[in-house]
């Protein structure tokens, strides 16, 4: 890039703040959508075997990206583009939550044996082993590296979005594995566990093991199928489940941001070379007319403040709704979110960036509600009322609103997603099933 062009697009920025307009329609918007899609509550639809739920987080992303795509009334490319500021502060906001899910929980690492512990490395290396090259094969891109570090559930969009951006191809990829795992990755799980556990070839309880993908939608639809087929196991196939569950929340950010997402960068770079990098990363012409059109012309700035304000009105609405009415104790657990938040992107600052802000609160906030901790009731007072799913449909309603300009990238990816997604689910559960075989019988 040149010198102009760069001042030109420093020049170009523009701050919202809390003086400008445009910043209060777009918190109208996502109080609008997030508000509605609460209230419009699940969605089950049964497929015989099994069947697709559709979460208030699902109508949120949908319908955020309606309105930001429709072409009657256009939403100012800079709107979107301050939605996807918001969006970097919402999933460590998200991150938050999630954290306090883990302290409580935190001895269970202790309790497992080695070979719960093993099987998680199916989850971390069956989506690179086999959907990665896939997706190179298919030229995917770049978005090949965050649509196959994992099976993408919230916290990858954190990872991904302090690595490369909100407005990165590896984003778009997170994304779009993540609207597909959402609306079919239970339906899948269960179906492939199903003819896993016909074979008669797995332990039941390496089976179980496998479920712990890091979805609770999908976990429960693989466990589901285990327990049915040996009610004898019942509540031992379930306890290993949900242990191993746990256990991929509690590992899977730290080896995702250390180890998956680093490697899977690495790992698409190498196989990208010669004949597969030409298409990668070259958009057709009609996408480079977009893209110059909509996609580059200015940015937006915006203090993580007024970003945690605007996702704290927001919150809370969303949150009360799912809670069933209004209590104080949510405007508490906002602040809590919040407080936290903002340490963690304070302490990352102070390192230089070498600890990402998702390992500081992450990490905080998991030894703030372990056993030991002196806060550990207070903390999880302050946050009980928040449900981690609303939470959830309030960085989604965020997410929709940034999807508008990314149209013409995202149906770059289009169909490809759909084998690359399938792949994906289906070996991180294979893999950690055989893993967890081996380890069962070598320590039997």
């Amino acid at each position: 890039m040149s010198v102009n062009t760069a001042a030109t697009r420093v020049a170009d920025t523009v701050r919202y703040t809390l003086r400008t307009p445009q910043l209060w329609i777009l918190a109208g918007l996502f109080v609008v959508i997030g508000a509605g899609a609460q209230l419009a509550g699940p969605l089950v639809i049964p497929l015989g075997i099994a069947s697709i739920t559709i979460l208030p987080m699902v109508w949120a992303i949908l319908a955020g990206g309606t309105v930001t795509s429709q072409p009657w009334l256009r939403v100012p490319v800079r709107m979107q583009q301050a939605a996807s500021v918001i969006m970097g502060v919402a999933v460590m906001v998200l991150c938050a939550r999630l954290s306090f899910t883990l302290g409580p929980n935190i001895q269970v690492l202790f309790q497992a044996g080695p070979a719960l512990l093993l099987q998680e490395l199916g989850h971390l290396f069956g989506t690179l082993i086999l959907a990665l090259p896939i997706a190179v094969l298919l030229k995917m891109g770049p978005a090949t590296i965050g649509a196959t570090f994992s099976i993408d559930r919230e916290g990858s969009f954190a990872m991904v979005s302090e690595r490369y951006g909100t407005t990165s191809p590896q984003y778009r990829g997170v994304l779009s594995m993540y609207v597909f795992g959402t609306l079919f990755g239970a339906v899948l799980v269960s179906i492939i566990a199903s003819l896993a556990t016909s074979t008669g070839l797995f332990d039941p309880l390496a089976l179980a093991m496998g479920a712990g993908v890091g979805s609770g939608s999908m976990m429960a639809a693989a466990a589901a199928v285990v327990q049915q087929a040996h009610p004898e196991l019942g509540d031992q196939v379930l306890a290993m489940a949900t242990a191993s569950n746990l256990i991929t929340g509690i590992l899977g950010v730290y080896a995702g941001i250390f180890i998956a997402l680093p490697l899977a960068d690495r790992m698409y770079r190498w196989l990208a070379r010669g004949r597969f990098a030409v298409a990668d990363v070259d958009p057709t012409p009609t996408q480079v007319t977009k893209m110059d059109a909509v996609a580059q012309p200015s940015g937006v700035s915006m203090s993580k403040w007024t970003a945690l304000l605007i996702l704290g009105v927001g919150g809370v609405i969303i949150s009360a709704i799912a809670h069933g009415g209004f209590d104080w104790s949510i405007i508490a657990g906002w602040l809590v979110l919040a407080a936290l938040s903002m340490a963690g992107f304070g302490l990352a600052k102070l390192t230089r960036g070498k600890v990402p802000a998702i390992v500081w609160v992450i990490t905080i906030g998991a030894l703030s509600t372990t056993p030991i901790s002196p806060v550990a009731d207070l903390v999880q007072a302050s946050v009980a009322s928040i449900d981690f799913l609303a939470a959830c449909t309030v960085v989604l309603a965020i997410a929709g609103l940034t999807l508008g300009k990314d149209i013409p990238l995202l149906k770059s990816i289009g169909w490809k997603i759909i084998p690359v997604g399938i792949v994906a689910i289906a070996a991180t559960y294979l893999v950690s099933v055989v893993i967890a075989e081996f380890a069962l019988g070598l320590w039997s």
